[in-house]
């Protein structure tokens, strides 16, 4: 499955949901959870190649993130 095309403010908002905090901004966004850090790019819309990887790091699946959105 593919992950849909979002802006990165999107992106950030359903990580947010599943307990992650930003902790940097500039030309990246960089989150935490307290174990693990992720990194979004600053684009729109976030590639979907580079958000199926951010979405393993984080532990989650597409679908479940995708409930998130």
């Amino acid at each position: 499955m593919r992950p849909p095309l979002l802006s990165h403010k999107r992106v950030m908002r359903a990580f947010t949901r599943a307990g992650f905090h930003v902790i940097r901004q500039g030309k990246h966004i960089s989150m935490w959870n307290g174990e693990t850090m992720i990194i979004i790019p600053r684009s729109d819309p976030v590639d979907p190649w580079t958000l199926k990887g951010i979405i393993r790091d984080a532990g989650l699946t597409i679908e479940e993130f995708i409930d998130l959105v």
